[in-house]
């Protein structure tokens, strides 16, 4: 628990229950309807931009889901969407948050894939290191790669079939002038991409960057009458409720981690591990599958908490990069929880959905999103170098 990065968990926390507790989520999806609804697919461009701005301040998929959920999946509806379509679309949204820096949950990777490096010898000698600096940049390029597939995808089916995600009628598009796109979109977006610059640039520690946005979205809450102090003291309250879960599981997964290991069961997974046919990619994809199956019994953070510890050490010991295992399990569970039946997006989506909305066509509505979930894992399998260039090039071999 010794780690400074986490004081940047309850503030990101505190981001996220902002944004849900006032309008700005609200105006920020009204405001891409007005620039993207008139075109084939335009809402679902915005929900997943709405993905992406909230993935930094959310370390829970089922959150997210719930509030892209009840903000974009009704105008979809409503706008004549395909219910397969639309669904994909809002699951893929609301698990960003695994895998966008500086989420909370690469925060805590980034923390415990330190952890498990700090006690393991190269196999040439030498020790291994890593930070969470490294881990952000390693996950810059694949993310990349991710996003652009999304919005390719949702913009070939508008193209190829119209009627699964047709324009937004002209009525239903509210009015946009060029201060409400300043206020309402370039504003968020703007400040979280400062946030993560500011990260990477080294300019300032993610605690820093961190409190600073919290605090000016406070003072912008405030001054726009949304934030009254009875409102405050309720977010501040929930902040510390979602804090307190998430040191909480921290603390007991810790817990069991360290009584497995004094147990021996370290030492035991280690050696499994290390009999897996194919080596390091053998005990690799072992470690995948097993975190994808968790993924419909767990939420990330359990997860994380509890794989990263007892096998990393093994894999990194095997010659693993500790960038590209980051990487790699990242998006590993963020596919995991799209993953019928039970996938945590499914799920939540299941809950906030209409009636009319059927579970066969909320897991139609995700296949080909995992579909490209699996390209991206089989390319950044392929060719590592997409997660480690970059941190390479910054901090060297």
């Amino acid at each position: 628990m010794n780690d400074d990065l986490l004081q940047a968990v309850p503030v990101f926390i505190y981001l996220g229950v902002i944004l849900q507790r006032t309008t700005l989520s609200t105006e920020l999806l009204e405001t891409m309807a007005g620039l993207f609804g008139g075109r084939a697919g335009g809402l679902g461009i915005s929900s997943i931009v709405l993905g992406v701005l909230l993935a930094p301040t959310t370390g829970v998929v089922g959150a997210t889901v719930l509030t892209i959920g009840l903000l974009t999946l009704p105008s979809m509806l409503a706008a004549g969407y395909d219910r397969r379509f639309a669904c994909g679309i809002v699951c893929c949204a609301g698990t960003l948050g695994t895998i966008i820096p500086p989420s909370i949950i690469l925060i805590m990777l980034s923390g415990q894939m330190r952890l498990a490096a700090r006690d393991v010898a190269a196999p040439g000698g030498g020790t291994i290191s890593v930070n969470f600096l490294q881990i952000f940049l390693g996950a810059l390029l694949p993310v990349a790669i991710l996003l652009v597939s999304y919005l390719l995808y949702a913009l070939v089916t508008a193209y190829v079939a119209p009627r699964v995600a047709p324009a937004m009628p002209a009525a239903q598009r509210p009015h946009l002038t060029l201060r409400r796109v300043l206020v309402s979109l370039v504003l968020p977006l703007g400040l979280i991409a400062l946030m993560l610059a500011s990260i990477l640039s080294g300019k300032l520690y993610t605690v820093e960057a961190a409190a600073i946005g919290a605090i000016a979205i406070t003072i912008y809450t405030l001054c726009r009458g949304e934030l009254s102090w009875q409102r405050l003291g309720e977010t501040a309250r929930e902040v510390m409720r979602l804090s307190a879960v998430v040191f909480t599981l921290m603390m007991g997964a810790t817990t069991f981690t360290l009584v497995f290991r004094i147990m021996g069961g370290d030492a035991v997974i280690g050696r499994l591990l290390a009999q897996v046919p194919g080596g390091l990619q053998g005990a690799t994809l072992l470690v995948l599958a097993l975190s994808l199956g968790l993924c419909l019994l767990l939420d990330a953070l359990e997860i994380l908490l509890v794989m990263v510890p007892l096998t990393m050490p093994t894999l990194l010991g095997l010659g693993g990069d500790p960038v590209w295992l980051a990487i790699m399990f990242a998006i590993t569970i963020q596919s995991g929880f799209m993953m019928p039946p039970s996938g945590f997006a499914v799920c939540f989506l299941r809950s906030v959905a209409p009636a009319e909305v059927k579970t066969h066509e909320i897991y139609a509505g995700v296949a080909p999103l995992l579909a490209i979930q699996v390209l991206v894992l089989a390319l950044l399998w392929a060719f590592p170098t997409l997660a480690t260039w970059l941190p390479r090039a910054v901090y060297g071999p």
